[in-house]
């Protein structure tokens, strides 16, 4: 059965979109992510322009993150203070990353700029990603070496410092605004949550505990997503409801059976095949840039 998708002017299974939605939640369920970054570049596999698929995919974000902090929020893993202020960062980051966003548009460039910035950053965290896992996997065969992390850096030497309790930091907020607006940006320009860059930042970087890190970075994901997809609608017009009502069902019945299916593996077993999943996206993106080259690049083209 197919269906006609009025913003993106193509016309699509409604059983592939499901199927997709599917696969993306299968995912998020099995390795804890919230999809973004497979998602959007899947959706320019099937047809849909890039444009379309980076406004529309953060619809699911938000869906997901809102599911995911509730349950934090009863935990009570959520730093609110770090939150607002990776918020704040994230909304100055995401006004300017729909600013850089229409300007290529209107120059006919935004279609290159997401897929090259999805090749630079899924082939940097998808081999960082798959050297860690491989380095954990053989730490995990000798269990006498447990690494120590550090947990004081130059972060720590920074003006303007602020008191997190629920983390347990005392630190300069240069940081973590920082953080924010990269990933602002990288959620206005993508189509991602950013989690794949803030999780890593937020541990290692600032050095907060892994126990509040995911839920912290969930609810600063809602707002910036949520403010992302209010200006993709209002000055691009490029959100289209049938395809996101449709990978949102989708992804909520995937996610159920991914779960299940994560909790029979080991972790790292599962982070080296995210990582896989990641480099194989990445390695399409690539071959399609150079092998399917754009208008651009065809102009001169013989016969046109």
């Amino acid at each position: 059965m197919q269906i006609y998708l009025p913003i993106a002017e193509v016309s699509v299974s409604v059983f592939l979109l499901l199927g997709l939605g599917g696969l993306v939640g299968i995912l998020s369920g099995m390795f804890g992510v919230g999809g973004g970054f497979l998602l959007t570049p899947l959706l320019f596999f099937i047809g849909i322009p890039p444009a379309v698929a980076v406004a529309t995919g953060a619809n699911q974000i938000v869906a997901s993150s809102i599911s995911g902090v509730l349950a934090h929020f009863k935990r009570k893993t959520v730093d609110l203070q770090m939150g607002t202020v990776l918020l704040i960062g994230g909304l100055i980051g995401a006004a300017f990353g729909i600013y850089l966003f229409n300007l290529l548009k209107s120059l006919g460039q935004v279609d290159l700029l997401v897929t090259l910035c999805y090749v630079v950053f899924l082939g940097i965290i998808g081999a960082l990603m798959f050297i860690e896992s491989v380095r954990a996997i053989l730490r995990s065969r000798r269990p006498g070496a447990v690494p120590i992390r550090r947990r004081h850096n130059w972060v720590h030497n920074l003006p303007f410092k602020m008191k997190f309790r629920t983390s347990g930091l005392y630190i300069s907020v240069i940081p973590p605004i920082l953080v924010g607006v990269l990933v602002g940006i990288l959620a206005a320009i993508m189509g991602v949550g950013g989690g794949f860059i803030m999780v890593p930042a937020m541990i290692y970087l600032l050095g907060m505990p892994t126990k509040v890190v995911i839920g912290t970075s969930l609810f600063q994901i809602i707002f910036v997503t949520g403010f992302t997809t209010l200006l993709h609608a209002t000055t691009n017009q490029t959100v289209d409801m049938p395809l996101a009502v449709l990978l949102l069902i989708g992804g909520v019945v995937g996610a159920q059976f991914g779960t299940h299916i994560g909790l029979k593996l080991k972790a790292e077993q599962l982070r080296v095949l995210l990582a896989l999943l990641v480099l194989v996206v990445c390695g399409k993106l690539a071959l399609d840039l150079l092998l399917q080259p754009s208008e651009l690049y065809s102009l001169g083209k013989v016969g046109s």
